[in-house]
């Protein structure tokens, strides 16, 4: 490393070599005598000869340096710096360990200026001369005198790394610099004086490290991805290898099992053939018992019409009085009875229990193939049925005689989420696997709630899915509890319908009951605190009730919607109006409304209200509930009809989630925890 620095220091900037009888400069640089020359000679022209040019740029920090008469030979010899740089050629040359001594020992290359055949082998190479010569001869062209001695001695080289690469715009001059801007290789003159002069350059052995390394971490890249193309393609291969092996494996099975079928069809060919063998045999045995029945038959028949014709020749009246009886009375019981006499026989020859008939069977055989995944069933939503708490899901396939089992999955939908990112969520579906009918009953699932089932037909081969459907269940069954309402309330129908009954004062007071002047109430019988509940208030002629929800702790002796846990619509007279806390709101709402919707989305924290006839929305309350609630009811004429248990219809659960935006900005009233719009009236 040390040797190398001392040679950087002791290189010439223009030839980029050691120096050769160099020039000290005032600027104290140093430069080579001929490339100081070059110099001169590059800023000649026919109008202007050499010995006109008094000055020129030091190449190492332009400083310009200025020449008396004399030119080049008035600048002083750098005579110290020629003295070590012999001494560094001489230490370089003789070292045991460089590389010059290394290659000696490997390689001998002949001496270019020898006339005998062959040369003898040479022990230097001139630089200055670019020839390689033996020690006779180079004793013999390089006396020790000068300019020989300032000729550079090195271990012998191959002539073409000793002749290099010459510049394309200046002839004879080696190149020894690299252009980075025109990315070629280019001669100090180049630099100096060429085209080049203002580009940015780079010593050739940087540019060679550089590119080298490039060159490299290319290959290093390039060999990488071959042995990545090397494994792919052994993979490739040994894939095809294990096609071959699939390939025999699956026509090895296809004869098997063709095998198997052909030893079944011949199995049943042979026992059906036994049977209609034996079938026949049977047969023929019968047919030959009533030919030996008939042919007894005709045997007796013969021998008495014989008998009975001897008999009719007999002309003596005595005579054939005497023998005609007894043939008479036994033609006449031949007669008679000759139903018994001929026998029953059967002429009946065809085979009715041997009916062949292996259409069903050929079209199997024909069909014979691959195993395939079944195709995906189909979820009928009209047959599906849903309670408060449990869903019927009913599908159909194509395929059934090749499904092995089905699987059906399902999780609640909330709209939130598109169906992709849901299905891709594995954590939140339900799996019910190994289903061998069309149909499956889900139990426990949450009242009023939106669910997304599909289902999967699975054999062998490998399974499919059928289309999402989207199934609801109904909303918390409930009815008025008898012991909330109101003592002038008289509940019927099943405790589903209350009406206003001043005669009904019978009833002891108690804390659950409504109680109070004017707070003719009744609550239902369930408390609420998850889910989506729908329910409907058949309101017929009243004109005069409030509807809503509340909590366990509202007060039962006033008017709902007057304090802080109860949230009511009203209707007072021609007046629709929302409460709560003391504070209303008038609302439009057609004064026809015979049948009010109830929308219940604890989960969501909203109340919402719908005329159910006409599919319009009224009101939204937006809750932050805290506890329980439970539905209530009141009413000051006439009666109204609960009906509880429903579904929620389509035009409320799209409602629902549009208005959420729309009533958080128009409703701070709604909120427990936002100020209410004030210039608010009571109804009285």
């Amino acid at each position: 490393l040390k040797m190398e620095t001392l040679e950087s220091e002791l290189t010439c900037p223009i030839c980029l070599e050691l120096f050769e009888d160099p020039l000290l400069l005032p600027c104290a640089h140093s430069l080579c005598f001929n490339c100081a020359h070059r110099i001169l000679v590059s800023h000649c022209s026919t109008t202007k000869p050499l010995e006109s040019i008094s000055a020129f740029q030091c190449p190492t920090c332009r400083y310009v340096i200025t020449l008396n008469h004399r030119g080049l030979e008035g600048l002083k010899r750098n005579v110290t710096l020629q003295n070590i740089i012999d001494r560094f050629q001489k230490a370089s040359l003789s070292g045991p360990n460089s590389p010059t001594e290394s290659r000696r020992l490997h390689h001998s290359h002949p001496c270019q200026f020898c006339e005998q055949d062959p040369p003898r082998e040479a022990i230097k190479t001139c630089v200055t001369c670019e020839v390689s010569y033996c020690d006779r001869c180079l004793r013999a062209t390089h006396p020790n005198k000068k300019p020989f001695t300032s000729h550079r001695l090195v271990e012998p080289v191959p002539d073409t790394h000793l002749r290099g690469l010459t510049c394309l715009d200046h002839e004879n001059e080696k190149v020894n610099m690299y252009c980075l801007v025109d990315d070629q290789l280019i001669c100090s003159l180049c630099k100096l004086v060429g085209r080049h002069r203002e580009h940015q350059v780079s010593s050739l052995t940087d540019r060679f490290d550089k590119l080298k390394q490039t060159l490299e971490n290319n290959l290093t890249n390039l060999v990488k991805r071959n042995s990545e193309l090397e494994n792919q393609m052994a993979k490739l291969i040994q894939i095809c290898q294990q096609v071959e092996v699939n390939t025999a494996m699956h026509e090895a099975k296809l004869v098997e099992e063709c095998d198997e079928l052909v030893e079944i069809i011949r199995q049943r060919k042979q026992v059906i053939a036994v049977k209609i063998k034996e079938s026949k045999v049977m047969k023929l045995r019968k047919l030959a018992q009533q030919i030996a029945n008939c042919r007894q038959c005709l045997e007796r028949s013969s021998a008495l019409i014989t008998q009975a014709e001897q008999s009719l020749k007999e002309n003596d009246h005595a005579r054939f009085l005497q023998s005609a009886r007894s043939v008479a009375e036994r033609v006449a019981m031949a007669t008679a009875s000759s139903q018994v006499l001929i026998p029953d026989v059967n002429l009946n020859e065809a085979f009715d229990n041997f009916a062949l008939d292996f259409s069903r069977e050929k079209k199997i055989l024909e069909g014979l193939d691959y195993l395939t995944a079944p195709n995906p069933p189909s979820i009928r939503d009209e047959l599906c049925t849903a309670s408060h708490d449990t869903i019927t899901v009913h599908w159909t396939s194509e395929d059934e005689f090749s499904v092995t089992s089905y699987e059906l999955q399902y999780t609640i939908y909330t709209g939130q989420t598109t169906f992709i990112s849901l299905y891709n969520s594995a954590d939140s579906w339900m799996i019910v696997p190994n289903i061998k009918q069309n149909h499956y009953t889900v139990h426990g699932l949450q009242s009023g709630t939106r669910y997304i089932f599909f289902v999967k037909a699975i054999n062998q081969a490998g399974s499919r899915n059928s289309e999402p459907a989207r199934l609801k269940t109904n909303s918390q069954p409930f009815k008025l509890d008898p012991k909330t309402a109101h003592k002038k309330l008289r509940l019927s129908n099943d405790c589903l319908t209350m009406e206003k009954d001043e005669s009904s004062l019978k009833k002891s007071h108690t804390p659950e009951r409504f109680g109070g002047t004017g707070s003719y109430g009744a609550a239902g019988n369930v408390f609420i605190d998850s889910g989506c509940h729908y329910w409907e208030v058949l309101l017929g002629a009243s004109t005069w009730y409030a509807i809503g929800v509340a909590y366990k702790s509202a007060a039962k002796n006033e008017w709902n919607g007057k304090n802080s846990s109860s949230w009511v619509l009203s209707r007072c007279n021609n007046n629709f109006m929302v409460r709560h806390d003391g504070k209303e709101m008038l609302v439009e709402a057609s004064l026809q409304l015979r049948r009010l919707g109830v929308l219940l989305d604890y989960d969501n924290n909203s109340l919402s209200f719908h005329d159910a006839m006409n599919s319009q929305h009224i009101h939204t309350f937006e809750i932050s509930f805290l506890l329980p609630v439970v539905p209530t009811f009141m009413i000051w004429n006439k009666s109204v009809m609960i009906l509880s248990g429903l579904p929620v219809p389509d035009f409320v659960d799209g409602v629902a989630s549009d208005l959420q935006e729309h009533q958080q900005q128009q409703m701070g009233l709604c909120r427990q925890e936002s100020p209410y719009l004030t210039g608010m009236k009571t109804c009285h």
